[in-house]
């Protein structure tokens, strides 16, 4: 058996363990040839590939990225570097050249919609989940996701020392485009004061008082926001828009820090993770996870049940239909019990009334 794997989209720790796993467990369980396919699904189009023994993979449990590299740009759909041209007969054809029996294809939801028109097509394919975002549809925790929470945490607590000091309202921009899950799960592990997400559209008034409650209780505030916030009937705000590209969203902090600063009488600043929550290494959470998810995907690999998606439900590892998961995401449900349990401490969602 020959299987490809490859890695779209952003990248995300834990992705090696998924690479690590899936190759240690199809060459020694089966004795499968496995081929790294470089670049995403670019690779497919440029015949860029790699051989991947257990040596090929050997320390890199821990590392951060992806030794494969990845592509978010490259969609063999409709190719926007070659005027959105449809080459996913040229995908499949090196597919063919390389003699592959199955390809692993390791991303989230993006990818799962790439890979299932690649199923349609014929291709034998396993998807695993990877977003630091949560969101993956009919699957409960990603890996990545725990990494990101962390770097939440700990800026959060560092802020916070700024912000006790001088008395100050600081912010905090996570990630999260559609869903709120790091900026709820990383507020609550960094003791945030306002906790703002796209599934709870943020009312500005309503905002500055719950600052004002806060800093008149304990001094200054701390506020934990996704980048997908935005207001009632409102969108989010883009920071840039590229071709081939779903538009990159930021600049939420630094609108709530001139909206706040004008009706606050304390200084408001304005902090931007970004890229720092996909970076370094993966949380033992996540390298666990991972591990997994790479086991389980070559398992299937294995029997022989291809166009689906591995995923986590109810703390058992099942097999999703690509079809149901491609190009969907997962939000956080308005009565979910973190939500309850922010609101019973009293955190903020810069709403009215919850």
């Amino acid at each position: 058996m020959h299987v490809g794997v490859l890695t779209g989209g952003g990248d995300c720790p834990g992705l090696n363990a998924v690479i690590r796993a899936v190759t240690l467990a199809l060459v020694r369980e089966c004795g499968a040839r496995v081929t790294g396919i470089e670049r995403g699904f670019e690779g497919l189009l440029h015949n860029r590939t790699r051989p991947l023994a257990p040596a090929d993979v050997d320390g890199i449990l821990a590392q951060g990225g992806t030794i494969l590299g990845t592509q978010n740009r490259c969609n063999p759909f409709r190719d926007d570097t070659a005027d959105g041209a449809d080459r996913s007969a040229q995908a499949m054809q090196t597919v063919r050249a390389l003699g592959l029996d199955a390809m692993i294809v390791i991303g989230g939801d993006g990818t799962m919609e790439i890979a299932h028109r690649f199923a349609r097509l014929g291709m034998a394919i396993v998807g695993v989940p990877k977003t630091i975002d949560n969101d993956l549809c009919h699957n409960e925790r990603s890996f990545g996701f725990d990494s990101a929470v962390a770097v939440v945490a700990d800026a959060l607590d560092r802020l916070a020392t700024t912000a006790r000091s001088h008395g100050r309202v600081m912010i905090a921009e996570t990630m999260g485009r559609h869903a709120g899950w790091i900026a709820l799960e990383g507020g609550l592990a960094g003791a945030a004061d306002l906790i703002v997400i796209p599934e709870l559209p943020y009312e500005i008034e309503a905002m500055a008082e719950q600052a004002r409650e806060r800093l008149a209780d304990k001094g200054y505030a701390l506020l934990c926001v996704a980048e997908g916030a935005h207001e009632p009937g409102g969108e989010a705000l883009v920071q840039s828009s590229l071709a081939g590209e779903a538009p990159r969203l930021g600049g939420v902090a630094h609108h709530l820090e001139r909206e706040l600063a004008s009706r606050l009488d304390r200084e408001v600043r304005a902090t931007v993770l970004g890229h720092l929550q996909r970076g370094g290494t993966p949380t033992p959470f996540d390298r666990v996870l991972a591990t997994q998810l790479g086991f389980e995907a070559a398992q299937r690999v294995r029997r022989g049940k291809f166009g689906c998606m591995v995923s986590l439900q109810e703390g058992h590892f099942r097999s999703v239909p690509l079809t149901d998961v491609a190009g969907r995401y997962r939000s956080v449900a308005l009565d979910h019990p973190l939500l309850r349990a922010a609101a019973g401490l009293g955190i903020g969602f810069g709403t009215a009334a919850r």
